[in-house]
């Protein structure tokens, strides 16, 4: 709207001012990211909470993505995940597709901020990658111990088994994925697709139980 109310503005008399108010109106906003190493000062704050000695992948072979994204509310809003080292640049290019493609996430923070906690993690529709867990019942490292997978949207799409249930709980109402919502993932759709270009999978598309938040590099 201001891009819109300068270019009204301008004094169209002028040749060069009318190309500089078109050039305006045309301009749209742009992706920006980055890829850093795990500072001393976030390494640090991980330590202990999303990170613990005995991890499967130490801070040299972990990355932080700092990213512009689209929010809920329509404006544009930063976001940091941290990534396995080698998927960086390939989440970099996945975060600058969904950036495009306008797909909207309601938030993204590391999972520190939550106490390195799922439950609260996803209860706050948060988007996050790291976490030095593992499968929820298991001795088994997560994905998301090595940087490896991303959940998305998690209420938007959440966990779901044959047997009804469903994780977030606030998340039962997109048990029904024809839904349209905003922020629901599609089997087939543009996020899907993204990721996949990548070499990643979707937990949408598993038997079950369905994972419709989860990404990673290994399909699991």
């Amino acid at each position: 709207m201001l891009i819109l109310l300068a270019a009204f503005g301008a004094d169209w008399s002028s040749p060069a001012a009318g190309r500089a108010a078109t050039e305006a109106i045309a301009e749209k906003p742009s992706f920006q990211g980055r890829i850093e190493r795990i500072d001393p000062r976030l390494r640090a704050r991980m330590s202990g909470v999303s990170w613990h000695r005995g991890c499967p992948v130490g801070f040299a072979g972990l990355r932080l993505l700092m990213v512009s994204h689209w929010g809920f509310d329509g404006a544009i809003h930063r976001g940091r995940l941290v990534v396995n080292r080698d998927q960086a640049a390939a989440m970099l290019t996945v975060m600058r597709k969904l950036f495009e493609q306008g797909y909207p996430i309601r938030q993204m923070r590391l999972v520190d901020a939550y106490g390195a906690d799922d439950h609260r993690s996803m209860a706050a529709d948060n988007t996050s990658a790291f976490n030095c867990r593992t499968v929820a019942g298991s001795s088994v490292w997560s994905e998301h111990a090595y940087g490896r997978a991303i959940d998305v949207n998690p209420i938007e799409n959440p966990y779901v088994t044959d047997a009804g249930y469903v994780s977030p709980p606030q998340g039962a109402p997109y048990t029904d994925r024809s839904r349209h919502a905003k922020g629901v993932i599609h089997g087939g759709g543009a996020v899907v697709r993204a990721f996949a270009a990548a070499g990643w999978e979707w937990g949408g598309d598993w038997a079950w139980p369905k994972d419709y938040q989860h990404f990673s590099a290994t399909g699991s």
